[in-house]
């Protein structure tokens, strides 16, 4: 199946490892030209050589993303380098579980003003497209109270609600917004290894949640993600795409 990709271009936030790595290097597969960002500026650049590799343009950038200003340079210099931006993936997360003060800022400045500041910054070019497509990373926490309810689960259903809402906006514009909710998600270097070697009570209760009775992989997560900011996927846009092997026990109307 030709997914419509070769010679498009697309940036991803988080996009060195984990679930925002996976989507880079499905994209760059498929054909696409990939830009990417994270902290790590060494594994920054280690990434865009590997997209490189894959016969691709790619760049990237190192930067927080709490900070408004560098993420709407990071996307300006992207747009720049690839000639033009025809998808936007913002995926990255604080991952801020605690109730306190402290998680529900990080949860307000990393999950939800990084994903505005992304996609605002990208707007302008993602409107000259014939094919511009937004892809929100969210989470089951979002659409179903887990044990991540709280800071994190409160900003990843605001994700969803954010998704919803541009989609209805921007459809007369040709531009498809959607959002994907990833259920547990297990690679290494992630935070289910860490909570495996570190706290094993708490990841065998959520892998005995888990009905296939393993987690998902970042690649699979991945597949819907890249499938749904695909050309291919037309007419989809404003949907919810649950990740999850049956995770969460909600019936999706």
């Amino acid at each position: 199946m030709d997914l419509g990709l070769s010679g498009r271009r697309a940036i991803i936030t988080g996009g060195t490892k984990g679930i925002g790595r996976a989507i880079a290097d499905l994209l760059a597969e498929e054909g696409c030209n990939v830009g990417i960002c994270a902290r790590n500026s060494e594994e920054v650049a280690a990434t865009v050589s590997s997209l490189k590799e894959k016969g691709v343009d790619a760049c990237g950038g190192s930067i927080d993303v709490r900070d408004g200003v560098a993420v709407r340079n990071w996307v300006a210099d992207c747009a720049k380098a690839l000639g033009g931006l025809d998808i936007v993936v913002p995926n990255v997360s604080a991952l801020a579980i605690e109730r306190n003060e402290e998680s529900w800022r990080a949860e307000f400045e990393v999950d939800m003003m990084h994903t505005v500041n992304t996609v605002e910054a990208a707007l302008p070019e993602i409107e000259k497209s014939n094919a511009g497509s937004i892809v929100i990373i969210s989470s089951v926490s979002g659409v179903e109270i887990d044990f991540a309810a709280g800071p994190y689960g409160a900003f990843k259903a605001a994700l969803i609600h954010y998704a919803k809402t541009l989609a209805c906006e921007l459809a007369g514009k040709n531009i498809r917004v959607n959002s994907v909710s990833p259920g547990n998600t297990y690679f290494e270097g992630g935070v289910w290894e860490m909570i495996e070697n570190n706290i094993p009570d708490l990841f065998n209760k959520a892998l005995s949640l888990n009905k296939t009775g393993r987690m998902a992989t970042a690649e699979e997560v991945a597949n819907a993600s890249v499938f749904l900011a695909a050309p291919i996927a037309t007419f989809i846009t404003g949907t919810n795409i649950v990740v999850d092997g049956a995770l969460t026990n909600r019936v999706q109307y």
